[in-house]
């Protein structure tokens, strides 16, 4: 890629289109004294993208994954040296050849880790490690796990198992099961076999309606349930009991870019980075493609196929 017009020009950027995604010419960033110059390697593609694209006006900016190398670093001396390889959580603006971002939302990363796994970490990664921290701790606790076949849910099953969880890995078909008793569930169900399971004591939930519904009834007196996504789209209804069948029950509802706001993000994903470099976490990319042509690397994801991660390289 050709550096010489750094500032001022135009780089090619992935932005909304009438009929998903497309290449269009976007101003050069101008990084603030704060911020770092990115050359981006590959992108990560989350769900909550695909919503956003019909949503947004036809060339919107879009992206959060991103993995690449510092071009420039930030000029108050703020983060890493140029030339250094990292992953970053972007501000929604990463799917482009070069994007500009505040050092507290990038890591480095080794060598060993390339391209395709730094970019399906952040979103990912960072949405396990807080909903497992809302669900405090887990050694020789019962975990259930909803989506448990996709991005965050194989992340999900592989932290809360090196936490010492019983991991009970939910999926909405066994073709959606693939690998996860490789990566640390004790069971694997479908949703209509974990309704009528045993009592549990924490819920991780991301697919809301019936499903989430069916799990709720089995968390325990003084469980607790974390839900951080709602993949049906409909509203999260809870029994009117809940509070007097099963007291001391604890409800929370995680929004990964609230807690940006106030977490140290660089330092978890350097926590993240670190144990995926010492393999034992493993970003599970099911899908790589070229983002100049995205699309069946997008209808993997819309399809519910993608088990795991899903990246585009550059």
């Amino acid at each position: 890629m050709d550096h010489s017009g750094l500032g001022g020009g135009l780089v090619k950027a992935l932005v909304s289109g009438d009929a998903g995604l497309r290449l269009d010419s976007v101003a050069e960033p101008e990084p603030r004294p704060d911020q770092a110059l990115l050359e981006v390697r590959a992108i990560g593609v989350n769900r909550g993208e695909l919503a956003l694209m019909g949503q947004l006006p036809p060339g919107s900016r879009l992206g959060w994954d991103v993995a690449g190398t510092v071009l420039r670093a930030a000029a108050d001396g703020s983060g890493p040296a140029a030339g250094t390889r990292v992953t970053a959580l972007a501000e929604r603006d990463g799917w482009a050849e070069r994007t500009a971002l505040s050092p507290s939302r990038m890591t480095p990363v080794p060598d060993g880790v390339d391209w395709p796994a730094a970019a399906a970490l952040p979103v990912a990664g960072l949405t396990a490690l807080y909903a497992l921290e809302y669900a405090g701790p887990l050694l020789g606790r019962s975990v259930v796990i909803t989506g448990a076949g996709g991005g965050v849910g194989r992340m999900l099953v592989q932290l809360a198992a090196a936490a010492g969880a019983q991991v009970i890995a939910q999926v909405g078909s066994p073709a959606r099961a693939q690998g996860l008793r490789e990566l640390g569930a004790r069971t694997v169900e479908t949703y209509e076999e974990g309704a009528a399971g045993a009592p549990v004591d924490v819920l991780v939930d991301s697919v809301g309606g019936q499903v989430l519904a069916g799990a709720f009834g089995r968390v325990r007196p003084g469980g607790t349930v974390v839900c951080y996504g709602n993949t049906v789209r409909e509203e999260l209804r809870l029994p009117m009991d809940w509070g007097h069948a099963r007291p001391g029950l604890r409800i929370s509802y995680l929004h990964l870019f609230d807690e940006v706001t106030r977490r140290d993000v660089a330092r978890d994903l350097a926590s993240l980075v670190r144990l995926v470099a010492e393999e034992r976490l493993t970003p599970e990319v099911a899908s790589i493609g070229s983002w100049h042509d995205p699309e069946p690397a997008l209808d993997v994801l819309r399809q519910r196929q993608a088990n795991g991660k899903v990246v585009l390289t550059l």
